[in-house]
């Protein structure tokens, strides 16, 4: 379970998260919606450790995790899709996928175990894993970088504006991954600016506007919608 406690965040003199209360149980997709600029992404790499709390805190099953660093949190199976992708350009997709596993120091059989199940989920990427990231177009990076963080967040993925800039045929596709996810119990936290990609997707949702966070709706699960 990802939870915070009255977490805020600043950027020298600049407040951007105020107070943010979050909870998400084990197995819940938590949808956070809101417009550029509303602390999504700052919400997301303060989760993660790569940015750090002014006050508040940052729990993972309990465990107070608000002043490990990012490394650390990934060892104990945070995976986390950037908005912008960050692919390593130089190296092959098998090997972007692999890295944040080779960082949490698994051993090589797991670290194939979990690259050959997210091939199956992602059957797309199979053509593509010896390519490198500079050779892969923007629809191609962004399932590339999903992977990445499938095969980490094994506990818990973050998920950062995975729609932005997509076409409608990849929305869906993607969509239609985080489906399958659902099922597999890990918490998954997306953002969206809209909100309608989320549509079907979430447990909860909260709205997140000048850092301040509410919740927006709940929704219920209508099994007969997942494909």
């Amino acid at each position: 379970m990802i939870e915070t406690r009255q977490l805020s965040v600043a950027v020298g003199p600049v407040s951007i998260l105020e107070q943010v209360d979050l909870q998400a149980t084990p197995g819940a997709v938590i949808g956070v919606v809101g417009h550029n600029g509303a602390g999504k992404t700052t919400l997301m790499r303060t989760l993660v450790g790569a940015l750090p709390a002014s006050s508040g805190q940052v729990l993972l099953d309990g465990h107070d995790v608000t002043a490990w660093p990012t490394r650390q949190r990934v060892q104990l199976g945070i995976g986390y899709m950037p908005e912008d992708r960050r692919l390593v350009p130089e190296l092959t997709v098998r090997a972007n996928i692999e890295l944040p596993l080779e960082v949490a120091r698994l051993a090589p059989a797991e670290r194939t175990r979990r690259i050959d199940g997210v091939l199956q989920m992602i059957p797309e990427l199979v053509p593509l894993i010896q390519r490198r990231g500079n050779q892969l177009s923007g629809g191609q990076q962004k399932l590339a970088a999903l992977a990445r963080a499938i095969c980490q967040g094994q506990r818990l993925l973050l998920l950062d504006e995975p729609f932005e800039g997509v076409a409608p045929a990849l929305v869906e596709r993607l969509a239609t991954v985080l489906r399958a996810l659902r099922r597999q119990g890990p918490t998954i936290v997306v953002t969206d600016s809209e909100g309608a990609n989320l549509q079907g997707l979430c447990d909860l949702r909260f709205a997140i506007e000048r850092g301040r966070v509410r919740p927006d709706h709940l929704v219920h699960h209508n099994e007969e919608t997942l494909p």
